[in-house]
């Protein structure tokens, strides 16, 4: 059977790209190694983890806010199991609505393993070996990633642990230690935390969301500190070792002192890295850089007909991301003309407060000696945070000093994850500060800080602080 496209890994950005290609006509097949389609981000990453994010919020909201509103409760539990079935649930349903849009755009999809046999033929391996041989005239690679670990640590799944097995837990972990200060870490030690665990976070920077503007990770950390977790910076983690039912950490701070962590389970949150295992690349001439496949401007590798998207290529290791690159990658084999902006693709963390980012964080402005101007509007002084007693937080409006066009736009507070949408879509069509602070923003709205934050930026002066 002859495709015009074959995509490998049915991830955000393997099944967007195919859905596009099928929208555009052409004769499109998915292979998915796994039995589910979604890849890591619809299974075991970013849809499961925000449904257990918003199971825990709403039972520390209903523990240690509801009584400010008159709320009372008595006998209340949390019932884990319960939540991870919640989760389950949210999983399953998108998942089937992933294989609909399969069918839905005559998208043919083999479950198995994926790999060249030449540049224009990919062999099949199901789970039940049987082999099907597929040939095509153009591929896309878009396995993805898992979990990093450090050299010396092995990720047992009992009690030194992945994302993945964080979100299966039986049991509520008494202390939880977190190796990571990134997105991965603060958002499922946040999870746990909520519900009664004690949380260490070991962190090898001086602070945690150090690729972020660092104003963000300083706000999170005493929102998170507030909630029990404990910090411990610049420290190197040497080994973690498992027996019974204890985890033990060794590390060594940035002085040299020796300093061990016992808790019930460890946390892996180093990061991901690609995923390319199994597909014989090395055989049709594709190369790699530190384990990711390179490519072009258009995504192309070595092999021209061979593209590759998402996780397995440099940059950020978001969903949103690759399926950009997917419906990118679909229209460029169509003759389109796509485009994708990465300065304005926004970076979130879904913690409470959430955090997000888009374009330039300050620190890259003052390295560049770029003129610019900053301007800030805190949740403090907003009205419907008020009501909500959701008071902490910022957005910060970073401008060009003598344009007031958008540099960086950074938010730390309640719904920031959808917030931060009106910024990315302010930058991406050139929108300045001035633009922004002229639109009349609902009141009383979360949304209208970025508002205020606008008017501060460009001198005119916020009118509530």
């Amino acid at each position: 059977m002859k495709y015009d496209v074959i995509i490998i890994g049915s991830g955000p950005g393997g099944y967007v790209c195919a859905i596009r290609c099928g929208q555009l006509g052409l004769k499109t097949a998915l292979i998915e190694k796994y039995d589910a389609l979604g890849g890591t981000c619809l299974n075991v990453g970013c849809i499961p983890s925000k449904a257990v994010l918003e199971s825990s919020e709403h039972y520390y909201n209903a523990k240690s806010k509801f009584a400010m509103h008159g709320i009372h409760l008595d006998n209340l539990q949390i019932n884990l199991q319960e939540m991870i079935t919640h989760k389950a649930d949210v999983v399953k349903k998108t998942g089937d609505g992933v294989k609909f849009l399969m069918k839905k755009n005559k998208v043919d999809v083999f479950y198995g393993s994926g790999s060249f046999i030449s540049p224009t033929e990919i062999l099949v391996k199901a789970n039940n070996g049987k082999q099907t041989e597929l040939e095509t005239t153009r591929v896309v690679i878009a396995t993805g990633s898992k979990p990093a670990s450090l050299p010396n640590v092995s990720i047992d799944k009992q009690r030194i642990i992945s994302s993945t097995e964080a979100l299966v837990l039986k049991e509520v972990p008494e202390h939880l230690i977190v190796i990571g200060g990134g997105v991965i870490g603060m958002e499922l030690g946040s999870v746990y935390a909520r519900i009664g665990s004690k949380v260490t976070v070991i962190e090898y920077y001086e602070q945690i969301l150090a690729t972020m503007d660092k104003s963000l990770g300083k706000e999170l950390q005493k929102s998170l500190s507030k909630l029990g977790f404990t910090f411990h910076f610049n420290h190197k983690v040497t080994g973690v070792v498992s027996q019974g039912q204890n985890v033990t950490v060794s590390a060594e701070s940035k002085n040299g002192e020796q300093v061990t962590f016992e808790g019930d389970y460890c946390l892996m949150a180093i990061g991901r890295k690609p995923y390319t295992a199994g597909l014989n690349i090395e055989a049709i001439g594709i190369a790699t850089e530190k384990g990711k496949i390179t490519v072009d401007e258009n995504f192309r590798t070595d092999v021209p007909n061979v593209y590759a998207i998402g996780d397995v290529i440099r940059g950020a290791m978001l969903a949103h991301k690759a399926s950009e690159e997917g419906v990118y990658v679909a229209e460029y084999i169509a003759n389109l003309r796509p485009h994708i902006n990465y300065l304005t693709i926004p970076n979130i963390v879904y913690t409470w407060p959430e955090v997000a980012s888009v374009g330039h964080t300050e620190e890259e402005l003052i390295a560049n000696g770029v003129d610019y101007k900053s301007g800030s509007f805190p949740f403090m002084a907003n009205a419907r945070a008020r009501m909500n007693a959701d008071t902490e937080g910022f957005i910060k409006v970073l401008v060009h000093g003598q344009t007031g066009e958008i540099l960086g736009i950074h938010m730390i507070g309640p719904r920031i994850a959808d917030i931060i949408g009106e910024a990315a879509l302010a930058m991406q069509y050139g929108v300045s500060a001035m633009g922004v602070s002229n639109v009349v923003h609902g009141h009383p709205t979360f949304y209208e800080s970025l508002k205020e934050a606008c008017l501060n930026a460009t001198k005119k002066g916020a009118i509530h602080i």
